[in-house]
């Protein structure tokens, strides 16, 4: 990198840093909403885009372009039908978290089963993010940002040395992020990274694709069309091991509506807005950008795959070489900016949801309860500081076993995610509820997934989990039929201050969503723009 580009980075996020934290003085931050719910002062601009951030990492910028390189536009799925969830999201859950005020996941189980419950759920979604996911981030964002920006060869230092001290600045910086300004300060930083994530990772597909048709766009498409067809078909086959095309209608949808509908990380964000109408606007917001997201998470990657071909050994290289191919080098600096910013985004989102969990489901209803608020948001601080420092400390262990490690990351979220998304569901639509059918849901589930595991392992886990969610449903149902002498029939919303009138455009602008993720599922199909040029 040249010394333009490494002033233009630092310039860039202490810039944005600063920016962040004007807006975040007006929040106060010394009670338990001002630190973790942001004051209920987000916007759904800022909503929207402090979900996108949390959501996005280089993990998934480099991992999905890996396999589209491999695959082609099948990995769109991952994106593209996360629009629909997010519209469901919008119209059916938002208005419903709204109406019982809570603010975590948890609060909602139990609010509609018992407190056991809800502490088993929290406890899970803590386990996940302290020993997977801030780990992962920090790790992978950190061996990305060397692999592109060479800070190895810049300081003179091994790889490993680079990505424990990138992975320890990163971490550093997300402490002090949450610790001075709370969730808000987070989410205005993200709206301006969030800005720059559309237009530098919009602008790496356009230059490909210019740079393979020898200066003209349009030629760049022609050549995909001509030379690799079937990388432009998003439909997977049956037995594919990414994303087989029935699963997108069962265990893929299932597994978005967890992700996007019952996940602490993402839900916390919404449920920070000044009110439903603007939960619901950012919810849709995110749910258009997952769609145009496809371009820059999945179509760099097929672009890669016709300049480089077979020179590209490793899948997960696609997506660097490339950049590295066709950025010139005065915008290192800029794009390095982004890429920090992607990785410190998706760090502090799930910092703050995990500081959250222990805090207010564990913490205060356990050891706190004569606690203030202003003694709940000092603790919050502190334990934001303990675990952001452990999964810093976590995060270099990784490059012992990244593979394995990450694998079992993901097979981990399939141990919950299905009863989880079952036991909110009914919530919303039932009655009566058990909260003894809720734990053998669990119990149930985790036995079945692991034995699945042992006696079928080269089926695709989404098969799995478009199983496990209709017996985990029908469990629950019985339970709920025979077992109701300890069920929770006494559905008590809580009283909010927050303006819970529902936006009027919600019906027409979800409509648009979902026939925009049709549009595009025929645009990369047989019948599509292979077939047109």
């Amino acid at each position: 990198m040249s010394a333009f580009s490494i002033i233009s980075f630092f310039a860039i996020v202490i810039s944005i840093a600063i920016y962040a934290y004007n807006k975040s003085k007006k929040i106060d931050c010394s009670d338990e909403e001002g630190y973790f719910l942001g004051g209920h002062s987000l916007s759904g601009f800022a909503i929207a885009f402090t979900i996108i951030m949390t959501n996005l990492s280089t993990e998934q910028i480099v991992g999905q372009n890996g396999q589209s390189f491999r695959v082609g536009m099948e990995v769109m799925a991952w994106e593209v039908t996360a629009a629909i969830t997010l519209v469901i999201l919008a119209i059916v859950f938002l208005p419903r978290y709204f109406k019982y005020g809570i603010n975590t996941i948890s609060d909602f189980i139990e609010v509609k089963y018992d407190t056991t419950t809800k502490r088993i759920v929290s406890i899970l979604f803590i386990f996940t993010y302290i020993t997977s996911f801030l780990p992962v981030v920090l790790y992978s964002g950190s061996l990305v940002f060397n692999k592109i920006f060479k800070v190895n060869e810049i300081l003179g230092i091994t790889n490993i040395q680079a990505i424990i001290l990138i992975s320890f600045c990163i971490g550093f910086f997300g402490i002090i992020y949450l610790f001075i300004g709370g969730l808000s300060l987070g989410a205005y930083s993200d709206s301006i990274y969030g800005i720059g994530l559309i237009i530098g990772g919009l602008s790496i597909p356009i230059i490909g694709l210019t740079i393979l048709g020898h200066g003209n766009f349009l030629s760049g498409i022609k050549y995909i069309a001509v030379h690799s067809p079937e990388k432009l078909n998003s439909i997977g086959a049956i037995n594919s091991n990414i994303v087989p095309w029935p699963t997108l209608f069962f265990g893929m949808f299932f597994n978005n509506l967890f992700f996007w509908c019952t996940n602490q990380m993402i839900i916390q964000k919404a449920l920070a807005g000044k009110n439903l109408k603007e939960a619901q606007k950012g919810a849709l917001l995110v749910g258009f950008f997952k769609i145009f997201g496809a371009l820059f998470l999945v179509l760099p990657g097929i672009i890669a795959y016709n300049l480089f071909g077979n020179t590209i050994q490793n899948p997960d290289d696609a997506y660097p070489t490339l950049l590295v191919h066709i950025l010139p080098t005065w915008a290192y600096g800029i794009f390095g900016a982004i890429i920090f910013g992607a990785i410190l985004s998706s760090f502090v989102g799930s910092l703050n949801s995990t500081a959250t969990l222990f805090t207010l489901d564990l913490y205060k209803p356990i050891w706190g309860k004569n606690k203030s608020s202003k003694q709940i948001a000092r603790l919050g601080k502190k334990v934001t500081v303990l675990i952001g420092i452990l999964a810093t400390l976590i995060a270099p262990a990784i490059s012992l076993f990244p593979q394995g490690l990450y694998q079992v990351v993901q097979e981990f979220n399939g141990l919950y995610n299905m009863p989880l998304l079952v036991l909110i569901l009914c919530g919303f639509f039932c009655k009566k509820l058990s909260s003894k059918g809720a734990k053998y849901v669990f119990l149930i589930h985790i036995l079945l997934y692991g034995v699945s595991k042992i006696l079928v392992p080269n089926i695709n886990f989404l098969y799995i989990l478009s199983v496990l969610f209709f017996l985990d449903l029908f469990i629950l149902l019985l339970f709920n039929k025979i077992s109701c002498t300890n069920c929770n029939n006494k559905f008590k919303e809580k009283n909010t201050a927050l303006d819970l009138t529902p936006w009027k455009h919600r019906y027409s602008i979800g409509l648009l969503v979902v026939i925009t993720v049709i549009a595009t599922y025929l645009l990369f199909s047989p019948i599509g723009i292979s077939a047109m040029i």
